[in-house]
């Protein structure tokens, strides 16, 4: 028994705060390996978060439930090719990189494999030589800091080396980078996308901008810690990783004014949400500006701000799922995910997607 496990012995664990209580069985041919052809041809289920009663259509029939004075929050970051393959310098041997986040100028916290080879002073080289690296140091949770040395400008030269970090339950190879990029990505420093916005085209927005609802940007860089297992018993022990956000004035001011005029904020996946959350005070508004935020959210947590979300099936166990639960009731999410189940709804990065309102 792990320390953790033994902290949580020792107390009893109130139904909705255990991992397993967000435990459900997933057959693994429902795991989408690629992008439909069309965005918005997704299937939809809608899920009415006071009643339980669900819906089944496709994406497009979002502009159903869209009424005019909605203010819909998408996120705006742009995933980078943040997964570099190359080689040790000297033994030759296979080494893998991925970028999490920048520290300085050429200075990156990563991921590396195989971690126990690459230990501070170690060298990789990538591509044609045009890339190296130098591990620094060993930080917390076992990541790595490590220094970049090239010419020019390192995003161009991540561009032409580097390929898209695709979750770890993705095996196909994607053939358009472009597919794990939302249309409307703006800001360069994901190391995953914000799925949910997958679905939408840029007719589909201006159809739901024709219909009068406002949409807002916000930034979120999405984080490898999305997709990180909990590995505690009580999820009060869980510790969640940091991500940068933005929030700019005029959407800052496009949610108050949504609230203010009797309307709702529905957000686009659970990064806009937790953006928007940690943003916002205890009278639900919200405040322009940037920050970090580790927010975590989970049954009992009273939401200030959000009124709809959009989003994805997430993996059991996981914080996202939690996050739903949080929002919708544990049980409505639960029942809502076995029927995805039993209806082969296609489920994580590039599956179907569920309007909870």
């Amino acid at each position: 028994m792990n320390a953790n496990k033994e902290h949580t012995a020792s107390r009893e664990v109130p139904l909705g705060h255990r991992t397993a209580d967000y435990y459900f069985d997933l057959p693994q041919e429902l795991i989408a390996q690629d992008p439909l052809e069309d965005r918005s041809s997704s299937r939809l289920l809608v899920l009415d978060r006071r009643t339980g009663n669900r819906t089944h259509g496709t994406f497009r029939d979002i502009l159903k439930y869209l009424e005019p004075g909605d203010a819909m929050i998408l996120n705006d970051t742009k995933v980078i090719p943040a997964r570099l393959l190359g080689t040790r310098e000297g033994t030759g041997a296979a080494v893998e990189i991925l970028l999490l986040k920048r520290l300085e100028a050429d200075v990156w916290e990563c991921l590396v494999r195989p971690g126990k080879k690459l230990r501070p002073g170690a060298r990789a080289v990538f591509g044609d030589g045009s890339l190296k690296a130098e591990i620094l140091e060993v930080a917390e949770g076992g990541n790595r800091l490590v220094r970049f040395e090239f010419e020019g400008i390192f995003e161009e030269v991540l561009d032409r080396l580097g390929e898209m970090p695709l979750p770890p339950y993705i095996t196909h190879k994607l053939q358009d980078r472009d597919r794990y990029q939302t249309v409307y990505a703006k800001y360069e420093g994901s190391a995953a996308a914000p799925t949910a916005g997958l679905h939408f085209t840029p007719e589909l927005l201006d159809e739901v901008r024709a219909k009068g609802v406002n949409i807002g940007f916000v930034t979120l860089h999405v984080g490898l810690g999305t997709f990180r297992p909990v590995k505690v018993d009580d999820v009060e022990q869980h510790t969640m990783h940091t991500e940068w956000y933005n929030v700019p004035p005029e959407t800052a001011d496009l949610i108050n004014r949504t609230h203010a005029e009797g309307h709702r904020v529905i957000c686009v996946g659970t990064t806009s949400c937790r953006t928007i959350e940690s943003a916002s005070d205890e009278n639900g508004l919200v405040h322009a500006g940037s920050a970090d935020t580790s927010i975590f959210i989970y049954p009992g947590y009273s939401f200030r701000t959000m009124d709809g979300l959009i989003t994805n099936f997430h993996l059991p166990e996981s914080t996202l799922i939690m996050l739903v639960s949080a929002f919708a009731g544990r049980e409505n999410v639960l029942a809502a995910y076995e029927e995805a189940v039993q209806k082969h709804y296609r489920f994580f990065s590039f599956g179907d997607a569920m309007l909870i309102v």
